[in-house]
């Protein structure tokens, strides 16, 4: 058996955790200072656990390459199988052009540029990020944008600034389902504090989103119908992640503000001449004139439709019990790991939900998906196959990434960190989301910096004696704030609107929102931690 310790380097907690941070600073210098690839940094950063958790803390190299292996296990089954399947659902709407019908559609919701703001890159936005996430949201509503008549660059930012609320709980609740796994914490608890942090972003987003899309006119025009979006998916996003499911959170918010915003008079009142003239300074696609049968416009929607029904067919008390039985538990081979009070770690022992899990059930949606749009099941597998081909490199970077997770966790690396970061005390509450910001700004996945960043921040929390579920969720709630500046979400952003090597001027337009929102955050965190907003935690 390996016993963790807490200050294996000379026996003092300061030169442990100096040594313990190494792979961390390594990860976060390649990707921010030297602009490496990021499966390359995470490859490293791997590398560097390996060897201090071997050299420095002493773990035996085959209970170290075990651990390793079960953090790149843990990133392909389930968070990969979810982000694959889930877009090869996405893949097979736009090989039947039915994404095409579906863009369309919006188009002719309104024809006021800060209205259509709303639906695509909010609410569309959100929709996507639930199913997909990784960029899939900023590319795609940057395009749609740019096709409606927006200029590139405000396309490109309004698409940045609105993929914030829903990414904890994107690609199907990946985020917070490896918060969970990484803290040892259970996922409806993880996922209650989330819902009860990120639905406040979800009520300030639209505001901003139509204020610049339109500055001071567009929100002093149009305030009814963005609070109206807003409201209605924080309300939904809240329940989901309470009350329903943390995989659904982001598809039934995207669905509320949508209906929000058809419901409410004002969003489909024809925009004055002038808005159009000022706001809409691209050029506009032909193709949205093009009509569609009302068979057509229905099977585009059908695919987001079978997965809203198959998860909710999934929460069914009986259907849920039955499905929780085909989850295998294993002891995991050459680990045999105790913390340091000498009790058996739960990374002893790994769980296989089969069939219960997210990835599954999108499959289900997805076999379904094709048979409805009439995809040939050859032509569906070659679509698969190409998901993962596509994929391949973020594939690699959360493997190494989960992995060089493991390693600092069973190695008691996080632990170390942990206790010395406690020292912060309560400061702890205001510093938790910064780190899940800084996290997210430098890998681009709010998964990456949950599994980074989660097991040190609730060990600091319950050395300070605040609340695990409180700092786990703050790192995933302030991680959201990062994306918007991450290397990897610019880039995408600008190669996606024609603007390559515009980068910088991105950062510039949307760093202070990140920074004032950020700000927001950590208030908000900060006020939960004491009995100021403590009632509303579960």
């Amino acid at each position: 058996m390996y016993v963790q310790e807490l200050e294996p380097v000379a026996g003092s907690l300061g030169l442990s955790a100096l040594v313990a941070v190494l792979p961390l600073v390594i990860v976060l210098v390649l990707l921010g200072g030297v602009r490496m690839k990021a499966h390359l940094a995470g490859l490293t950063g791997l590398l560097a656990a390996v060897l201090v958790a071997w050299l420095a803390y002493g773990m035996p190299l085959d209970q170290t390459a075990s651990s390793a292996v079960q953090g790149a296990v843990f990133g392909i089954f389930p968070i990969l199988w979810i982000v694959v399947n889930a877009l090869w659902v996405y893949r097979m709407t736009v090989r039947t052009r039915h994404f095409d019908v579906l863009r369309r559609s919006f188009g002719r919701l309104s024809d006021d540029p800060r209205i259509q703001a709303l639906v695509v890159a909010f609410c569309f936005g959100a929709l996507l990020e639930a199913l997909a996430g990784f960029g899939a949201p900023v590319a795609i509503c940057s395009v749609m944008l740019v096709a409606l008549g927006f200029d590139p660059v405000r396309a490109a930012v309004v698409s940045l600034v609105a993929n914030t609320a829903p990414v904890a709980f994107g690609a199907m609740g990946t985020p917070v389902v490896t918060l969970a796994q990484v803290t040892g914490l259970p996922l409806d608890d993880v996922a209650s504090v989330v819902g009860r942090q990120t639905p406040l972003l979800a009520l300030v987003v639209p505001l901003l989103l139509v204020a610049l899309v339109d500055g001071r006119r567009g929100l002093r025009e149009t305030w009814v119908p963005a609070m109206a979006c807003g409201v209605a998916f924080a309300v939904a996003q809240f329940a989901a992640a309470n009350y329903v499911s943390a995989q659904l959170a982001d598809i039934g918010a995207a669905l509320a503000g949508a209906g929000a915003l058809v419901a409410v008079p004002q969003a489909r009142r024809p925009a004055a001449e002038p808005v159009r003239a000022s706001v809409l300074t691209g050029v506009r696609s032909q193709e949205l004139d093009e009509r569609d049968p009302r068979r057509e416009v229905v099977r585009a929607y059908t695919p987001y439709a079978l997965i809203v029904a198959v998860f909710s067919v999934a929460q069914i008390p009986a259907v849920k019990d039955w499905l929780a039985k085909a989850t295998q538990t294993y002891d995991w081979p050459f680990l045999d790991v105790a913390d340091p009070e000498g009790n058996p770690v739960g990374g002893n022992a790994y769980s296989w939900p089969i069939v219960s899990t997210g990835g599954t059930l999108v499959l289900f949606a997805g076999v379904a998906t094709a048979v409805v749009l009439g995809v040939h099941a050859r032509v569906a597998v070659k679509e698969w196959l190409a998901t993962v081909h596509e994929l391949r490199f973020a594939i690699l970077t959360v493997t190494s990434v989960l992995a060089l997770a493991y390693v600092m966790n069973l190695s008691g690396q996080a632990a170390t960190i942990g206790h010395f970061v406690a020292a912060a005390g309560a400061g702890l509450a205001f510093l938790s989301p910064v780190l899940g910001w800084f996290g997210v700004a430098v890998s681009g996945s709010d998964t990456s910096a949950n599994a980074l960043f989660g097991a040190l921040q609730v060990t600091a929390a319950r050395e300070s004696g605040l609340s695990p579920e409180l700092l786990a969720a703050a790192n995933s709630s302030g991680g959201v704030l990062g994306k918007m500046i991450s290397p990897q979400n610019l880039t995408i952003a600008c190669a996606a609107v024609g603007l390559a090597g515009r980068e910088g001027d991105l950062l510039r337009k949307v760093l202070p929102w990140s920074l004032g929102l950020l700000l927001v955050m950590c208030l908000i965190v900060v006020g939960q931690s004491t009995p100021v907003l403590g009632w509303m935690l579960p």
